[in-house]
């Protein structure tokens, strides 16, 4: 079924402004909140649910510049725009749907209404110790050859790991926790709260526990209590073949472990290509400028040309013009995901030698008082 259009679902023009997208999810994300529907039977509740994805993810997008400017370009096909409602997805419209009083927790409120099994806001959930790790960002430099073949390597990250002496509890070996006295576990402190909507009663982080509802006898003398230490691991990882400069790969659970043996991020490593010194690298073409000498051009002549792929005989005809290319089907940069493989490019280019003997200067004179004007050549090309 065709998804219908970002635009169209929050109710917008696509000239509309930032300030004009963010008005328009916020009017429409006020009626999906708990305390707006307090009787809202199962059936509504799922329709709700429906709704709430769509407007999101579509307010997700196009509050994104750099996604909303993909998204006008190639529509639904455009890439990184995937919304897979985690926690991670909604940092865009957790803030803007916290502007008009309800707050983050309110945000919340919703998403574990919606997503998360047995329907329990922030309210009434027992926070957990686990905290969710940090995503992690690698820069990797590698040679064009590696890029176009793949590579499979090891690389040094530092990330956080769980920690060994308490098995990433955070707790000290033989020492317990004890319920919060101020939050009686469940992580959470609610605040009432006067707005324009009327009186709404927020649930914020327990100042004393900080939302873990529980605090540790004795903290972990190594981590601290937070179950965590940093390290240098080694993480091996495969290139595939066809990456191109800015291409992301993740590697699902390879990022920060979180605190309290929380589940782990993502590492995403960003390809960077080091400078070649033969080629240069335009899409999936690959230019390679062809050193010549006179001499070459005017009488033709065969020579071998290196690709990515080995060594090709090319024929240069006789009168060949400076900074004429020729090209070779198939000879280029690999598509990613894909057989199809771009053109070389080979850029004729004349080398004009610095030094020449006695000799060879007095037959250059005499050929050279041989020819005929350069613009008689130019016209009878």
């Amino acid at each position: 079924m065709t998804k219908q259009d970002y635009y169209d679902i929050l109710g917008v023009d696509r000239s509309a402004s930032q300030a004009e997208i963010k008005r328009a999810y916020r009017k429409k994300a006020k009626q999906f909140h708990p305390d707006m529907n307090p009787d809202m039977t199962p059936q509504a509740k799922k329709q709700a649910e429906k709704e709430f994805k769509r407007v999101t993810e579509a307010y997700e997008i196009i509050s994104d510049p750099e996604k909303r400017a993909q998204y006008d370009r190639f529509g639904h096909a455009a890439p990184f725009q995937r919304v897979d409602f985690g926690p991670t997805d909604f940092r865009r419209s957790r803030e803007a749907f916290s502007e008009f009083g309800f707050g983050t927790d309110s945000f919340d409120d919703i998403f574990n209404l919606f997503f998360r099994q047995g329907g329990t806001t922030t309210a009434t959930r027992r926070a957990s110790r686990a905290k969710q790790g940090e995503n992690l960002e690698y820069r990797l430099r590698i040679s064009l050859e590696d890029a176009a073949f793949g590579v499979k390597l090891k690389i040094t990250v530092p990330r956080y790991v769980a920690c060994e002496p308490c098995s990433g509890s955070g707790m000290e070996p033989g020492s317990s926790a004890r319920l919060c006295p101020t939050c009686k576990g469940s992580g959470q402190v609610e605040h009432r709260q006067q707005s324009l909507l009327g009186s709404f009663i927020n649930v914020r982080e327990c100042p004393e526990c900080r939302g873990v509802g529980e605090i540790i006898e004795r903290p972990c003398s190594r981590c601290h209590g937070k179950g965590r230490v940093k390290e240098e691991s080694k993480i091996s990882i495969t290139v595939p073949s066809g990456v191109d400069a800015g291409s992301r790969l993740r590697l699902s659970n390879q990022g920060n472990i979180g605190e309290a043996n929380g589940p782990s991020g993502d590492l995403y490593i960003v390809i960077e290509l080091i400078p070649h010194n033969q080629f240069t690298k335009q899409g999936l073409d690959i230019l390679y400028k062809l050193p010549l000498h006179y001499n070459q051009v005017v009488l033709g002549d065969q020579v071998k040309v290196p690709t990515l792929w080995g060594e090709e005989m090319i024929t240069i005809p006789a009168g060949t013009q400076i900074d004429k290319i020729f090209r070779l089907r198939g000879k280029g940069f690999p598509e990613l995901h894909n057989n199809k493989r771009g053109d070389q490019l080979v850029n004729v280019q004349i080398v004009v030698p610095r030094k020449i003997t006695a000799e060879q200067k007095e037959a250059l004179k005499k050929f050279s008082s041989s020819l005929r004007a350069p613009e008689e050549y130019m016209s009878s090309s």
